[in-house]
């Protein structure tokens, strides 16, 4: 019997150190209540049969809370990411914000350099907080696939059904995930002042600073983002400056924070006042997109590969294929390609619509439907046009 040292408690989990320096993490039974006695080992502790037991060995010396906490954090690593991917959007969307903020916090540290000269200080500022956020938008609407959605419907079907309300609808969408990270920059930029107050320290009227020596220019006021280069007998007036510029600087990020959260209800709740589904259907129809995507693309990889395996087979007699590969061809036997037409119907922009009652929830759910109906005239009638 080893002596328990710690026991970490949570509703779903314990963690137990003994005396070896061995801790185990454990999935409690629904029926499993603490012990009474922590004196002997977890030995007989009931676990479920489909638990998960993991053994974290630490040094002989780390039997103490912290690391039961850093063994808490790390072993539920995995379960705090399956939560995250029950809501795509929303992590997605921080992640990007967080990963903006650490790049302009490193950037502020480590790159950042005021010129403190008169005529630079300005240009310096709005470029450090205005191109980046340009090339952050840029990036993120080219990594949206609506964008790539809706230029592949103009292209095929040259937006002849695309009426303005919907491709409102559909820019606004694209535009709105592209200005997560730019707004994000541009907000920690004004929140942590320094580069507003480059920018604008020269416009900074020295008339409105009590007993500053008359005389001073643009020149002057130039150098006070630099405080190493402000003249001695002015330094004293630089704490009262940089206060009045991060003032400034901040009630702007802060009001632009107001404004695109009001922004944002507003247009969710219109997006819900608008839409012809409810609220759980809604949700329902999110979750088909992500399976019906996920698949799509999984599916589509396995089947260029099983294409290339029978093409290469073709030309060379015989093909080098991993094991799972194998099977997967056993299985499958052939894979075609598939003709130009229907994946030209199953591209495109989709907004919902029913047939017969029943709801369509892609542009792929519309083809399949067709296809198991046979209905080869709604097929070209339908798929051809934006729906």
């Amino acid at each position: 019997m080893y002596k328990v040292d710690f026991v970490f408690w949570t509703p779903q989990f314990f963690l137990t150190c003994h005396s070896t320096g061995c801790c185990k993490w454990i999935i409690k039974s629904e029926s499993h209540v603490p012990p009474q006695d922590t004196s002997t080992a977890p030995a007989d502790i009931p676990v479920k049969p489909n638990s998960r037991l993991c053994r974290v060995i630490l040094s002989k010396d780390t039997r103490h809370p912290t690391m039961a906490a850093v063994a808490l954090v790390t072993e539920n690593f995995k379960f705090v990411s399956l939560f995250f991917k029950s809501k795509d959007v929303m992590i997605f969307n921080g992640l990007i914000a967080l990963g903006t903020v650490a790049s302009q916090t490193a950037y502020n540290v480590f790159a950042f350099e005021c010129p403190c000269s008169s005529g630079r200080n300005y240009l310096y500022g709005l470029a450090t907080i205005g191109a980046p956020a340009l090339a952050f938008f840029l990036v993120g609407i080219m990594m949206n696939n609506s964008l790539w959605d809706l230029v592949s419907e103009c292209r095929l079907r040259r937006c002849r059904k695309l009426s303005g309300a919907s491709a409102f609808a559909l820019l606004g969408t694209i535009v709105g995930r592209g200005m997560v990270a730019p707004i994000t920059w541009v907000v920690f930029s004004l929140l942590q002042g320094q580069a507003y107050m480059c920018a604008f320290s020269e416009f900074v009227d020295p008339g409105t600073l009590e007993g500053f020596p008359s005389g001073q220019g643009r020149k002057v006021m130039a150098k006070f983002p630099c405080q190493d280069s402000v003249p001695t007998e002015l330094r004293s007036f630089w704490a009262e400056v940089e206060r009045r510029l991060k003032f400034e600087s901040q009630l702007i990020g802060w009001l632009l924070v107001a404004v695109m959260s009001v922004t944002v209800f507003l247009i969710l709740c219109l997006k819900r006042c608008s839409s012809p589904l409810g609220y759980q259907q809604e949700n329902y129809w999110s979750q088909y997109r992500s399976n019906e995507k996920t698949l799509f693309q999984r599916t589509a990889a396995v089947h260029a590969r099983l294409l290339a395996a029978e093409n290469v087979k073709t030309f060379f007699g015989f093909v080098d294929l991993a094991t799972d590969e194998k099977e997967q061809l056993a299985e499958h036997q052939s894979a075609g390609p598939i003709c130009s037409t229907n994946w030209n119907r199953v591209t495109g922009v989709y907004l919902y619509r029913e047939n017969k009652g029943l709801p369509l929830y892609s542009r792929l759910n519309k083809w399949a439907t067709y296809s198991l109906e046979n209905n080869v005239e709604a097929m070209e009638k339908e798929m051809d046009v934006l729906s």
